[in-house]
């Protein structure tokens, strides 16, 4: 055989070859901002769980543990591996954008997962309401006060996520937006702990030691308003203050747990997404024609003592 006959062949299967492994499978990537958070492990695990259903699909994921530039790099090797999807949870919503539009432009339908980006540099979009949760929090806060004191009023903490991030500004301009209308209502801290527990709970030891009345500490996701539960215990104030977070995972360790066992006064349910991107997804690897809407948003439910142990079977069921 002449040599640029062999070079087209070898060429040609190169091609056949993009977006699958060496068995032939489809390939689809994950790339997961920071699998130290336990929603974002959840979502790691149940789509491991539901990719792994279809035998002739095979997923790879990378952990980008809050960084950045580890992230791009990622997606940058994920890109030059050709998947047939590319699933991104965004660390921050700025610096990934010009990464997953080089995705886009090799030709690699994105799914974006829950946190956005600056521009819309994804074939879809699954995304969460976190205006419409910020509200629950703060309504669910007025209520609370409300029923302390007879009318709303009372000081409250505010445990920030990672600062920039969608969830992270709208769960706190939500609430921010009803509160706003008590004058009465006192936001008293707002440290930031970066979704992190252990860092929630550093920020509370240092807001409690100056602030002798708390009665409320919202937490923008679970694990915060965790740690700040467990560094007032430390200091026996726990009695003193409502807490609430936000992602309500089912499971042992998940706020919905936390609900029933009285830990936290509240949490609202912030959907995983994965069942959602799974299906697109596979969409997408079936017929390389569909176009899934640009956005697709989920709803929140608020969990407090009264429907916490429903929630908790059915999440848990569901593998959530």
């Amino acid at each position: 055989m002449k040599a640029w006959k062999i070079f087209v062949l070898a060429a040609s299967l190169a091609l056949m070859g993009c977006g699958q492994n060496g068995g032939g499978q489809k390939l689809v990537a994950f790339s997961q901002a920071n699998n130290a958070e336990p929603y974002r492990a959840a979502q790691k695990s149940l789509m491991e769980k539901l990719f792994s259903m279809t035998a002739d699909v095979k997923l790879v994921t990378s952990d980008a543990q809050q960084d950045n530039s580890k992230q791009i790099a990622q997606i940058e090797t994920f890109i030059r591996q050709k998947p047939s999807v590319l699933i991104v949870a965004p660390n921050e919503r700025a610096a990934l954008t010009a990464v997953m539009g080089k995705a886009m432009e090799a030709g690699i339908p994105v799914i974006c997962l829950e946190r956005d980006i600056v521009q819309p540099n994804y074939t879809t979009y699954i995304r969460m309401d976190n205006r419409a949760i910020g509200r629950m929090a703060g309504q669910f806060i007025v209520d609370q006060l409300t029923k302390k004191y007879g009318a709303p009023k009372g000081n409250v903490v505010f445990l920030r996520g990672l600062l920039g991030v969608e969830a992270e500004i709208n769960r706190d301009g939500g609430a921010r937006e009803i509160l706003g209308r008590y004058p009465d209502i006192h936001i008293v801290a707002d440290p930031v702990a970066n979704w992190i527990q252990a860092e929630a709970h550093d920020r509370m030891t240092e807001v409690l030691r100056v602030q002798p009345r708390i009665d409320l500490v919202y937490g923008h996701n679970d694990p915060v308003a965790i740690g700040a539960y467990l560094a007032a215990k430390e200091l026996g104030r726990d009695k003193e203050m409502f807490f609430t977070g936000v992602d309500g995972l089912g499971g042992p360790s998940g706020g919905i747990r936390k609900v029933m066992d009285g830990v936290l006064a509240a949490t609202f349910v912030y959907p995983l997404g994965v069942k959602e991107a799974v299906e697109v997804g596979q969409k997408i690897l079936r017929d390389p024609g569909y176009r899934p809407p640009k956005v697709i948003t989920l709803d929140s439910v608020m969990v407090t003592p009264d429907n916490a142990a429903d929630l908790y079977k059915k999440l848990t069921v569901a593998g959530e």
